[in-house]
């Protein structure tokens, strides 16, 4: 094992890696269900992120699929790797924010100057990552603080469930009485996992009343990656590098360790960030922005009720994510023909339960004022310099946490 990670600041297995056999035993109806379900969503939304930047870019629809092949080939290998070697899970895809903030700069620089960018963030994020500084960065956050910034995050997906079942009651409300059917009946619902069968319910509800759009297969089924060469300049390195650097170590690493270590998953900030580093480098060459540990795919892949079983999950979701790069024409085209009340309800039930698990760990331990102050920054979308909210939920947070809260800290 030594040989493996050598002298590095990145921790290292704790567990022994699962044999065919053990997989074969952990892989449950249960991890299946929440493991498709966490792969669904995302391939849904998010994409839609991607497709937005691309077409501020006015990228063409194969430097698109170049694109997206390398958010779900890529990043399934990379998750499947690291579940397997730390049998722990640990679902990587694209910083959704990072994406957005990558749109705003197509906009008046090229695509190889944006790809410059990736490399050199890929290249910051491995060093704080392989030096150890992110993890001695973390452990100084206040859990409560960071748990208040996932539940900032999460909580858009509670209003777009409720939103879902005012403006299309027909397919959100069978979905929505559906989960709490069989979430109600955890026997049945240990053979029929409450989530997936909501989202094949969905499906069927969107074919029957023709909310389904045509043209699904419009644009081929196999993808054609393309390599691109990056160009260096200032202008994109100043616009982007610390930026895309902090969604993804502080934001969306923040968030994902969070989750993960609130369903008992010993996830460390040096791997997370020595691993997205040097992956953001290598699909940052197929045009892909840069990979990040996802928080909200990993909620949903610990929301199966057995945590020593998660990785299993895990796996599914990176088996799929590899299956989908390679038809990434296919399942774009599919996504974008569903309505958006189905995605909407899909990810709102999904998200219930690590939803009410971030509240409960937010206002549960020291530093409440602080917490609060963090929830309200990231709800409220504050956005300064050119960085998101999860960030200065954060700052604010700590902040009014060394003022208010010192004599509830450890």
């Amino acid at each position: 094992m030594a040989r493996i990670w050598p002298l590095l600041a990145v921790e290292k297995p704790t567990l022994p890696r699962p044999s065919w056999q053990e997989v074969r035993r952990d892989l449950g109806i249960q991890e299946i269900g929440v493991g498709l379900v966490a792969l669904l969503f995302s391939a849904s939304g998010a994409i839609a992120v991607i497709l937005q930047a691309a077409s501020a870019g006015n990228l063409s629809g194969q430097q698109t699929a170049s694109w997206i092949f390398g958010a779900f080939f890529g990043n399934g290998i990379l998750t499947v790797l690291l579940t397997y070697l730390y049998r722990s899970p640990q679902a990587y895809f694209w910083t959704i924010p990072g994406t957005v903030l990558v749109g705003d700069a197509l906009t008046h620089l090229s695509f190889a100057e944006v790809i410059g960018a990736y490399f050199v963030t890929g290249l910051v994020v491995f060093t704080l990552g392989w030096s150890g500084l992110i993890g001695r960065i973390m452990t100084a956050l206040p859990p409560t603080i960071v748990m208040a910034m996932v539940a900032g995050i999460f909580l858009r997906f509670g209003l777009d469930l409720i939103g879902a079942a005012r403006s299309a009651p027909i397919i959100a409300l069978p979905m929505i009485a559906v989960f709490v059917a069989l979430s109600a009946l955890p026997k049945l619902g240990k053979y029929a996992p409450p989530v997936a069968v909501a989202a094949v319910l969905g499906t069927l509800l969107a074919l029957v009343t023709g909310e389904f759009s045509s043209g699904a297969l419009a644009n081929g089924i196999i993808a054609k990656p393309m390599l691109f060469r990056p160009e260096f300049s200032a202008n994109s390195l100043i616009e982007l590098v610390i930026p895309l650097a902090i969604t993804v170590v502080i934001v969306q690493n923040g968030q994902g360790t969070a989750v993960l270590s609130a369903s008992r998953h010993h996830q460390g900030p040096n791997l997370s960030a020595a691993a997205s580093g040097i992956w953001s480098i290598l699909v940052g060459v197929l045009g892909t922005s840069p990979t990040c540990l996802t928080g909200p795919t990993n909620a949903i892949i610990c929301s199966a009720p057995e945590p020593k079983r998660h990785y299993t999950a895990a796996l599914v979701t990176g088996s799929g994510a590899i299956l989908i790069g390679l038809l990434a024409p296919v399942m774009v085209g599919f996504m974008l023909a569903m309505p958006g009340a189905f995605i909407a309800t899909l990810a709102g039930v999904a998200m219930l339960v690590p939803l009410k698990n971030a509240f409960v760990a937010t206002f549960s331990g020291a530093a409440t004022t602080g917490a609060l102050v963090c929830f309200l920054v990231t709800v409220a979308n504050l956005t300064l310099l050119g960085i998101t909210a999860p960030f200065w939920g954060l700052l604010f947070g700590c902040a009014t946490a060394a003022a208010l809260d010192r004599k509830k800290l450890p």
